[in-house]
């Protein structure tokens, strides 16, 4: 039977719960941020990184304005119409209403959600009313064979 690509993603995902939350790490079980389990998740299913990521504050570029995260994940994952949501799929927050968007998550069902956020560990929550205004917007890892199997 062959396992779906949603299933590889939201199991290789659930795997990091309970991670410390680091910054600038990606290491499951030792520490990582929300960026770093995009990156992990990404090494589990899709195999290596396609560029190394540079150093990056916590205010991530808040104060020139600048779409970073936004730009970086338009380059490396598939954008997705908002309206258009799956398992699997990678969530790109706005924290506050005219900041940057800078936080990441999975989407495990389709109710809940994966992330690291500061003073956590990797969680699963609700992808409550809350977290969906915050919402800004959607993609999915790259199509292809996944490198990790269960």
């Amino acid at each position: 039977m062959q396992v779906e690509r949603e299933e590889l993603i939201v199991g290789a995902a659930r795997r990091w719960i309970g991670t410390p939350y680091v910054h600038q790490a990606s290491c499951r079980g030792a520490g990582t941020d929300c960026l770093g389990l995009i990156r992990g998740v990404w090494r589990d299913v899709c195999g290596a990184e396609p560029v190394s990521v540079p150093a990056y504050t916590l205010d991530w570029s808040e104060a020139t304005s600048e779409e970073r995260l936004w730009q970086a994940a338009n380059r490396f994952l598939v954008a997705k119409p908002m309206f258009n949501e799956a398992v699997g799929d990678v969530l790109l927050f706005r924290m506050r209403e005219m900041g940057v968007a800078k936080h990441l998550g999975i989407q495990t069902s389709p109710t809940t959600f994966l992330h690291a956020y500061s003073g956590h560990a990797v969680v699963e929550n609700s992808l409550s009313q809350p977290w969906r205004r915050r919402m800004v917007a959607r993609f999915q890892f790259p199509a292809g064979e996944f490198a990790w199997q269960p």
